[in-house]
């Protein structure tokens, strides 16, 4: 379901899907390629909301924030992910049911562990593998993690191109 609030609505690009059981309202931009799979809320009622290219957000995620959010190109978020963040660099994984608090900034090729949980306002350097409870810094991410986060974005790319061939965008 796609609203508006307050005379602003999604902006989603005619190659994205976003799954009619999804509730996107406001001001949100969706990115070519990028994918929005049911039971998730994108709320940009109290800032923009920018979702790259080839972005993923899987099921039961929730996307929101107190100011302006940043979603880069070829990030994927995974199921049941709770994103407050500021600013997600591209091509990072937020990993099933991470907790990203208000004012985050996570930089470029990251991976944030499933069940983490990131506080308000840390900064996370690109190349970073982040993880517990509170999240802290583990280590750097290596060619390995990269091609992880590449090989779960490439099945959502793929996806959204099967869903929209089947006419099943909202």
């Amino acid at each position: 379901m796609i609203r508006s609030v307050n005379g602003k609505g999604p902006q989603v690009h005619p190659n994205a899907f976003v799954s009619e059981f999804a509730y996107v309202v406001g001001d949100v931009e969706i990115g070519e390629g990028s994918s929005v799979w049911p039971g998730t809320v994108i709320r940009g009622d109290s800032g923009k909301i920018v979702i790259g290219k080839n972005t993923c957000i899987q099921d039961n995620s929730v996307v929101h924030g107190d100011h302006d959010v940043s979603i880069g190109d070829d990030v994927v978020i995974g199921h049941r992910v709770l994103c407050h963040g500021k600013t997600i660099g591209h091509r990072t994984l937020l990993g099933n049911g991470c907790i990203v608090n208000d004012g985050v900034s996570i930089g470029t090729d990251c991976i944030i562990a499933s069940g983490a949980m990131v506080v308000d306002q840390m900064e996370i350097k690109s190349h970073s593998v982040v993880a517990g409870l509170p999240a802290r810094t583990r280590r750097e991410t290596t060619q390995k993690d990269k091609d992880l986060i590449k090989g779960y974005r490439d099945i959502y790319v793929k996806n959204t191109k099967m869903y929209l061939a089947e006419n099943l965008n909202t």
